[in-house]
């Protein structure tokens, strides 16, 4: 074969490459740009699993016609041909598999109370047309399945073994998303330390975003393993607790309605904080320099402690300036006394 008799293939496999890359770039993005301006979810999802394959379908589609231009024997020709569907198929597991997990994912999503809205099924519905994409090549290959299965049965054992962690993780996840104890959006604290909201829980690991922005990887025994608060379980309004203390010259009764108004005050002002709660304090200790008392108020989720206590402090300090109440320094009262040398 010389040069002259490729110069035609190679020429339509270059249109092929060239026109594939053309259609995704102007006509699919138009279609996904369509798509993308209807309420049907699914169109998203089916244009996301369409992406990067039309330049390799044309490229495909190229090389089976310009081998009608080769001069080459039936059994390489066999052989190519062999390859190209091996690989069309490939192509059509993958994207079955982003279609089929789009889809799964979607459902989560929408099917609220039913399963949580993770990446874990999505993953594992992959993980399975995979597989059947995987068989079919193999059979189309004459390669029988049935002694294969029979090997993976058997070595089944020994992979187990050897994913022990990985099986583990994955089976922890499962059991987690089942139980519902935590969903996407929770705020979650562990009893290692960490804490933030629930981003996703994935086969292998669960991700937690931090209030610094940070993000938190765990591997899913691991969560399965603590003991876990969830802020938002049930109802996310929690009681929060600021802890004060007054002179032990100060009038009670006063130091109680002062500190009520202005928790009332701020509680109306803020709008992470819940003011459904009628804020209220409990005098608990005799100290040494104070009488020390805890105001209760009330915010709407965990995260919204922070400024509720921020912004009390600051109201609280200036109103009791006002008022001449007074929280004391820490003292310690000496007495000394003096010994004359006999």
């Amino acid at each position: 074969m010389n040069f002259n008799e490729l110069i035609l293939p190679l020429l339509i496999i270059l249109t092929g490459i060239i026109l594939g890359f053309l259609f995704e770039l102007i006509i699919f993005r138009k279609i996904r740009e369509k798509c993308l301006e209807t309420d049907w979810e699914g169109f998203k999802v089916v244009i996301q699993s369409l992406k990067g394959l039309s330049a390799i379908c044309f490229t495909i589609a190229a090389i089976f016609i310009a081998l009608n231009y080769l001069k080459i024997d039936s059994a390489t020709l066999s052989y190519i041909n062999k390859v190209l569907t091996i690989i069309l198929i490939l192509l059509i597991t993958w994207f079955v598999a982003r279609l089929t997990s789009g889809f799964v994912n979607l459902y989560t999503q929408r099917a609220e109370g039913v399963l949580p809205s993770t990446s874990f099924f999505g993953n594992i519905t992959k993980v399975l047309i995979f597989a059947v994409g995987v068989m079919v090549v193999i059979s189309l290959l004459g390669i029988s399945i049935t002694p294969l299965l029979t090997a993976f049965g058997i070595g089944g054992i020994a992979l187990a073994l050897a994913l022990e962690d990985t099986l583990s993780n994955m089976f922890a996840g499962l059991n987690v998303i089942t139980s519902r104890e935590m969903e996407i959006g929770d705020y979650i604290m562990l009893s290692t330390g960490e804490e933030g909201y629930v981003q996703d829980i994935t086969w292998r690991n669960t991700t937690i975003q931090s209030l610094t922005q940070n993000t938190i990887i765990i591997p899913n025994s691991k969560i399965a393993s603590t003991i876990i608060t969830n802020y938002h379980q049930d109802q996310k309004e929690m009681l929060i607790k600021v802890n004060i203390g007054v002179a032990y010259d100060s009038d009670l009764e006063k130091v109680e309605k002062v500190t009520v108004d202005v928790a009332r005050e701020v509680t109306k002002r803020l709008s992470g904080a819940d003011d459904s709660m009628d804020p209220y304090i409990r005098y608990n200790e005799f100290d040494d320099f104070s009488i020390n008392f805890t105001v209760f108020l009330s915010v709407k989720e965990f995260v919204e402690q922070y400024r509720l206590k921020h912004e009390f402090i600051k109201s609280l300090h200036e109103r009791y300036d006002q008022e001449g109440i007074v929280i004391p320094f820490p003292i310690r009262t000496v007495h000394m006394k003096n010994e004359k040398d006999n």
